[in-house]
């Protein structure tokens, strides 16, 4: 097999820049880790990254590849790689079964799925201290902003809460193929110091997804739509729009809604 086919369904677009694929691969932690450590690759494609991980020393590659062609090409051409390719829906895959003492994750993740994979990392945050990934410029730009924002929203915040993100670098459609219609950008995830949030966990999730869930209206009736009218008390930051408000006026929130709601 000389290459993989690029299926849409699957979001795919290879990356064929290797120095693009270089400095995805040295992102990771700054390039050093004291010990070996596990890295997981979403969606390995041909392997463009993949061998630039496989190369450093104070890593232990994985992968997770969907596609039966992709991993036949894997298979031929990374045959040392083989035995830590799990062929696989990522989104499926049980981390904790598989990297119990934790992992960090990287890959050129599909457009159709970034969001999820996010996801996933916050439903895994005690298992993964850094995420770096390739996605589109406008989910990137979205998950870095700061509050104010207008492309501040549900997952700038939640990740915000948990993560370090920073904006790294945009990638040209032309270092694709097939090439996308957007831009795409590298950004960097690494846990912060928060270990818990000084409120539910649960309810503070649920409280920033209503939050946003009418983002042109104010707090009022966007929370009042899902909690009711809270006994007819107001908290001061019903007056404002949730992209205003940062992680620690939403843990804030968070509390008032868990002591006042019905």
């Amino acid at each position: 097999m000389t290459e993989v086919r690029a299926k849409k369904a699957l979001g795919q677009h290879f990356l064929v820049d290797l120095n693009i694929a270089r400095k995805i691969a040295d992102a990771l932690s700054g390039g050093t880790f004291e010990t070996p450590c596990p890295v997981l690759e979403v969606g390995c494609g041909m392997g463009v990254l993949t061998q630039f991980l496989l190369r450093r020393e104070d890593l232990v590659t994985w992968g997770a590849e969907i596609d039966s062609e992709s991993v036949e090409y894997l298979h031929a051409h990374y045959p040392e790689f083989t035995p830590r390719l799990i062929e696989g829906d990522f989104l499926k895959l049980d981390l904790r079964k598989h990297f119990p003492e934790g992992l960090h994750l990287i890959g050129n993740f599909p457009y159709n799925i970034s969001s999820q994979i996010f996801f996933k990392v916050l439903e895994n945050r005690d298992l993964i201290p850094e995420c770096v990934g390739m996605i589109q410029k406008e989910v990137a730009v979205r998950i870095a902003e700061p509050p104010g924002s207008k492309e501040y929203g549900i997952l700038s915040v939640l990740l915000q809460a948990w993560y370090d993100i920073e904006y790294l670098f945009t990638v040209n459609e032309t270092v694709f193929n097939p090439p996308p219609k957007v831009k795409s950008a590298v950004i960097r995830l690494r846990r912060n110091g928060t270990r818990q949030l000084e409120c539910d966990e649960r309810l503070f999730i649920k409280v920033v997804k209503a939050s946003f869930g009418q983002r042109r209206k104010m707090l009022r009736n966007s929370l009042k739509a899902v909690f009711g009218d809270f006994a007819g008390t107001e908290h001061p930051f019903f007056t404002r729009r949730a992209e205003t408000l940062s992680v620690a006026e939403f843990v804030e929130l968070t509390r008032w809604v868990e002591a006042h709601r019905a």
